[in-house]
């Protein structure tokens, strides 16, 4: 009798359907599952209760390849096993199996400083394969850092993680090579706990260990190595994580908050100002709030990150999480004195060197003599549909609604809609750069963002804001359009958000601008409006901090190829890098237009020669 048909007589075979890209998702007996992402060349096996605390449990799941069950479910997890793995090895031609374990929780001692060793211990046979594997493992598991330890490591022959038939099931199985890892458990505390923090980064690491050697094992001069290890992780999402980001979505589009914080009459409280003999600071008045900040803090909260299965789109989606709980601080602290406590805490303070560039620009850069005619709101709205236009000849799904409204200030992009100023003003020359900044930047990453499977990357990772409106201020430059009245404005708003921190009043800020900087009245006074709005904003700094940012990557060498596939922040670009290796994200659907220009080529070729911001302003 066949080792299958042994199986059978003891238990019914498990045969459930290989997806058409090897994909697989089904239960094992009562409590365990069977997950592939893909056809995969690893399978990761781990047994035990699933109890919260064991990190073996958790980074079985956190895998694309996994096979989880408990004790009483032994007989179908044999069969499911026998399944999978022979489908596996059948298609790959080999299969690295890895069996997961807890080293054994330290003894309680809740008085005693001395923390719990922090080892794992790597067991292989003397297979060729499995010796470099778990060399690569070994690797990998010693370069982790958490809470300031690194991972020691110790190598055994293979012991008996799993009873007797399940050794002599994989072992029958052609192509298979196996090891197994026993985890740390540093993250565990004397009461029973955890330390939430010190499990998460351990299991992200040992999860990034394993898909390492997985790689290592493919290695061996005859299979096709991936370009990066990463490449072996997820390539598709899960329901959970579709539905988390569905519903933090949901709460952050419940609410506008530029429009939340911004004024709706900046241009009739710049009459009052001026009739007043610029003596009496502004009183603005805003919309009412949509929605109740602590209740929408409720639904935020409500979400299970936990159920992702994987670390990565966790730490996406917490860090979002986290930006819209910050946002929803300000909304319900808005027009009081703890506003502008709350802004720096989202937007950061003004350091010496930006407050030095911001300085020097004043002090060296004279406005612009006026040159030619002015365009309105009208004028603005068809150009902007122009090159619209040429992007949806492009791309026929990009369709942004156009909008001029009274209740906004000069131009605003808000959830992929632009909105124009009744009453906008601007010189006809500077429209090019305006509209490379507001459509070829803000309104393009938008696009691309949501058709990147998440709405994260459509309304904004965390911490976005600096380099998208930095991506703005150099769609300006290299569009041959950032005239020096501009960048004295970019500037002169950095000075005034560093004024207003230090707890200047809207007056003093005013004379500040207008007096020692050189800024007409009206223009001294859209900056501080935009400063004082709802109590006092520390966002406008960010435009001269991600231009610098921008100008920096780009003088670098760098490219700017990652930030227009949605809106990202600079620290992102790895984390991008990652997912485009694991297929979960797509390049960009649509490139700026301006890139394609030959002064825009020119610009960029000149700048990354030179290589200093100075420089670079020293020929705009």
């Amino acid at each position: 009798m066949s080792g299958e048909a042994r199986l059978q007589s003891v238990y019914p075979p498990f045969a459930a359907e290989f997806g058409k890209r090897g994909s697989l998702r089904e239960a094992v007996g009562e409590h365990g599952r069977v997950h592939l992402d893909r056809w995969l060349p690893f399978l990761v096996l781990q047994r035990g209760e699933g109890a919260p605390e064991s990190l073996a449990r958790r980074v079985a799941v956190d895998s694309p390849a996994y096979l989880i069950w408990s004790p009483a479910d032994d007989h179908a997890a044999l069969s499911a096993i026998e399944h999978v793995a022979s489908r596996l090895a059948e298609h790959s031609g080999h299969l690295l199996v890895i069996t997961l374990d807890d080293q054994p929780a330290p003894p309680p001692d809740r008085h005693s400083p001395k923390p719990p060793l922090f080892a794992a211990r790597i067991e292989a046979d003397q297979a060729a394969a499995a010796v470099r594997t778990a060399d690569a493992l070994e690797k990998a598991m010693r370069g982790i850092q958490v809470d300031l330890r690194r991972c020691a490591v110790e190598r055994e022959a293979v012991a008996a993680l799993l009873p007797p038939g399940f050794d002599r099931l994989l072992d029958a199985i052609p192509g298979v090579t196996r090891l197994s890892l026993r985890l740390p458990q540093i993250h565990r505390r004397p009461d029973g706990g955890v330390y939430p923090a010190i499990a998460h980064d351990l299991a992200a690491a040992s999860g990034d260990a394993i898909l390492r050697a997985a790689c290592a094992f493919l290695d061996d001069g005859k299979c096709a190595v991936p370009a990066h290890y990463r490449s072996l992780g997820r390539s598709a999402y899960l329901d959970a994580a579709r539905k988390a980001d569905r519903r933090i979505d949901r709460v952050a589009r419940s609410f506008d908050f530029l429009l939340s914080i911004s004024p709706i009459d900046t241009a009739d409280a710049l009459g009052r100002f001026l009739a007043a003999k610029c003596q009496e600071a502004p009183k603005f008045h805003y919309r009412p709030l949509t929605i109740d900040p602590d209740l929408a803090k409720r639904d935020l909260y409500a979400i299970d990150l936990s159920q992702l299965e994987d670390p990565l789109l966790e730490n996406l989606l917490a860090d979002k999480r986290r930006e819209i709980d910050a946002q929803l601080v300000l909304l319900s602290t808005r027009n009081t004195a703890d506003f502008r406590a709350a802004s720096m805490l989202m937007y950061g303070t003004v350091d010496a060197p930006l407050l030095a560039d911001a300085r020097s620009i004043l002090d060296s850069t004279d406005r612009d003599p006026p040159r030619g005619s002015m365009i309105g709101a009208s004028e603005i709205a068809d150009a902007a549909g122009d090159l619209v236009g040429r992007y949806r000849s492009i791309d026929p799904d990009f369709r942004p609604e156009i909008e001029i409204r009274d209740d906004v200030a000069g131009l605003l992009v808000s959830n992929g809609k632009l909105m124009i100023a009744s009453d906008a003003m601007m010189p006809a020359h500077r429209l090019p750069a305006l509209l490379a900044h507001e459509v070829s930047v803000h309104l393009l990453t938008h696009f691309n963002g949501a058709a990147q499977g998440l709405s994260i990357f459509r309304t904004g990772l965390a911490r976005y804001e600096g380099v998208q409106e930095g991506l703005g201020v150099f769609a300006e430059w290299a569009s041959g359009g950032l005239t020096r009245t501009r960048l004295r404005l970019i500037a002169g708003r950095v000075v005034a958000v560093e004024a207003m921190l230090r707890g200047g009043n809207f007056i003093e800020v005013w004379r500040l601008l207008h007096r020692d900087h050189g800024f007409s009245r009206s223009g001294a006074f859209g900056i501080a409006a935009r400063v004082f709005r709802s109590g006092g904003l520390a966002k406008d700094a960010i435009y001269l901090q991600g231009f610098r940012a921008v100008i920096d990557l780009v003088a670098s060498g760098a490219s700017l190829a990652p930030f227009w596939l949605g809106k990202i922040a600079v620290g992102h670009v790895p984390v991008i890098e990652e997912l485009l290796q694991r297929g979960l994200v797509r390049p960009p659907r649509l490139i700026p237009l301006f890139l394609d220009d030959e002064g825009a080529r020119s610009r960029i070729a000149s700048l990354r020669a030179k290589g200093t911001l100075n420089d670079m302003l020293a020929g705009a």
